[in-house]
């Protein structure tokens, strides 16, 4: 069944429930006031809210809240404020308005005690055994709903670093790709460029020397000829073999860049982490390994921050001073991570984890350091130091 007609199968049988729930109350009023006909309407109109609570979450609960108040105004039969409330308040909470949710609670039941009490009714039974049970009631709704939202929330937090592990994955094993194509085009040049340009050289030269004795040597030359024509057209052809291993996608740009940074906050933000970004270098402002390292590390700090941290805030800056680029990347998470750390020696011991083993190795081509840990406010921080040389 798809999600839409299931999520309205649930609301029809949810706006069922109210009404029927409602209905027997009105039913079983022993106080006989009222017009039941009107009663039985207004459980009708309660239940009938329901299929619009996903929609309009606080928008049901304050109609639902009127409706309660106006049934006593009204002088209607007596259905009670804890039963009714209960289902748009669980709507409430789970559509993560639990703070709308509690207000309206805390209203009707100030609204209905000093009511009731103002009507003279025994303050003993009131307050020590109706207000409890109905606070208890309207607790566990509000209660129920926030518990739904959180684990829905935390679901999509973890689909969300999932995506963003993925997506690191990839991403480095298509640089793993790039290294090693450079290695083996830079080891292609070195060592087959080296010998061919010593064939072309030695033809050449044998070539001259036949000027010396042209007895019979036409034909010596014209084999010295398709010599030197081959091994040129071998070199030419080597040279276009290099470029094109070191330049995979000439037209494309390189997705580990600072330049996406953006991208990456927003799918973090969408999570549900507000992420603040401070003085990003600009496109072409730093050298591209320097840019590349730069971008992993924010990558992976933030993707630590939705799978470990609790986190609900992080903040990434970038500060430029003395040829070297600071990258410091904090969030306010609850819960404690190893530290870590490295790069030429320096910062604390290195907890296990390919993560940060992997930022560490990054880090280190550059010829930077990097240390994590908790944060001296709380939280966890990750700063690296990578010189703006560390192309060369």
């Amino acid at each position: 069944m798809p999600s839409d007609r299931q999520d309205v199968v649930v609301d029809a049988l949810f706006g069922f429930a109210v009404f029927a729930v409602v209905a027997i109350a009105v039913g079983s009023d022993v106080s006989n006031r009222g017009n039941l006909a009107l009663g039985y309407a207004m459980a009708a109109v309660l239940g009938g809210l329901m299929p619009a609570r996903r929609r309009w979450p606080v928008g049901v609960l304050l109609a639902t809240a009127v409706l309660i108040v106006a049934n006593y105004v009204i002088d209607l039969p007596t259905i009670g404020l804890a039963v009714p409330a209960a289902a748009a308040l669980y709507s409430a909470a789970e559509a993560g308005r639990t703070a709308w949710s509690a207000g309206t609670a805390a209203a009707l039941v100030a609204v209905s005690t000093f009511a009731r009490l103002g009507e003279g009714q025994d303050p003993a039974y009131l307050l020590g055994y109706e207000l409890p049970s109905t606070a208890a009631i309207m607790g566990a709704a509000i209660a129920l709903g926030n518990a739904q939202w959180q684990r829905r929330q935390a679901d999509h937090q973890r689909e969300r670093a999932a995506l963003l592990d993925a997506q690191a994955r990839e991403s480095e094993a298509a640089e793993r790709l790039a290294l090693e194509r450079t290695r083996i085009a830079r080891d292609l040049h070195d060592a087959v460029g080296h010998h061919l340009s010593v064939v072309s050289l030695h033809a050449a030269v044998a070539a001259e020397a036949l000027e010396d004795d042209p007895a019979d040597a036409e034909a010596a030359r014209a084999e010295l000829a398709h010599v030197t024509q081959a091994s040129r057209a071998g070199l030419s052809e080597l040279r276009s073999t290099v470029r094109a291993l070191r330049d995979a996608d000439p037209g494309g740009e390189r997705t580990s860049s600072l330049a996406h940074l953006d991208e990456l906050a927003d799918s973090v933000r969408a999570a549900g982490v507000a992420v603040e970004v401070e003085g990003r270098p600009g496109t072409g402002e730093i050298p591209g390994m320097v840019d590349a390292t730069a971008y992993r590390i924010v990558q992976e700090a933030l993707t630590n921050t939705l799978r470990h941290a609790r986190a609900v805030r992080a903040r990434v800056v970038f500060t430029r001073r003395d040829g070297v680029l600071e990258v410091r990347v904090t969030d306010d998470g609850r819960q404690g991570r190893s530290t870590a750390g490295g790069g030429a020696g320096e910062g604390p011991a290195v907890a296990p984890g390919s993560g940060l083993a992997g930022m560490r190795e990054r880090v280190r081509l550059v010829g930077g350091s990097v240390e994590a840990g908790p944060g001296p406010g709380g939280g966890f921080a990750v700063h690296a130091r990578l010189p703006l040389g560390g192309d060369r």
